[in-house]
């Protein structure tokens, strides 16, 4: 079945980094019932040939009220992006969903792996958020990339989170550089918490340029294809 496409309404708008946005949405029909990893679709009434879908992954877990918190990037001359930058509260925007797979096996064997790139941290937030608010984080690592320190996305949060759960470990890296760089930066801290240690349960998330090199890695390692959960936006 087909998910309702519906209005949603703009509660409030934040600035999290230099760059990245959040908005925060109420469904006006019904609530959206997700899973921490899930996206919606966005139905953006720009473009030669309107709407324009665009996904974007929920930032926080599901609300009491059915309020979604979505984030993204301004792409520049991006069309989506652009739009929803000259947004204001009390606008309102058409989504679907939810959608996608990005979520815990229901049956937590492993510790957990995280690696996000830039805003490919949103779905993991919601995810890690999700399992500390349940007080069921078990041990888990999150090697968070941005593009630099100031735009770290939940960067306090998650040192805050760090701190009181020490089975969680929070290792944000800065690298502003091509794909390659990126990834070599990334393997660099993921080749001594792989090589020769039992398997985790990884989830990848951001740009292919950045997931598929890893997810390779990982599957050089001794780990299977389905083993290593993904998420790519573009």
């Amino acid at each position: 079945m087909a998910e309702l496409t519906q209005p949603a309404t703009v509660l409030s708008i934040t600035d999290l980094t230099p760059h990245v946005r959040q908005l925060v949405v109420l469904p006006k029909i019904q609530k959206v019932l997700f899973r921490p990893g899930q996206w919606v679709s966005l139905q953006l009434p720009v473009s030669p040939k309107p709407p324009l879908n665009r996904a974007y992954s929920m930032a926080e877990p599901p609300s009491p009220a059915g309020q979604l918190t979505l984030a993204f990037d301004r792409v520049p001359d991006g069309t989506g992006s652009s739009y929803l930058y000259g947004l204001k509260a009390g606008d309102e925007l058409l989504l679907s969903g939810p959608y996608g797979n990005f979520t815990l096996p229901l049956s937590l064997d492993r510790d957990l792996l995280f690696i996000s790139r830039y805003t490919g941290l949103v779905p993991i937030h919601c995810i890690v958020k999700q399992l500390a608010a349940s007080d069921a984080l078990p041990q888990s690592i999150l090697i968070a990339v941005g593009p630099a320190e100031d735009e770290w996305l939940y960067h306090n949060e998650l040192l805050d989170l760090a701190a009181q759960h020490p089975s969680f470990r929070y290792m944000p890296v800065a690298v502003n550089g091509t794909d390659q760089e990126v990834v070599e930066a990334t393997l660099k801290l993921l080749r001594p918490l792989v090589a020769g240690k039992p398997k985790m349960t990884p989830l990848l998330s951001g740009i292919k340029g950045f997931v598929r090199p890893l997810r390779a890695y990982l599957m050089e390692t001794g780990y299977d294809r389905k083993e290593v959960k993904t998420e790519t936006y573009d």
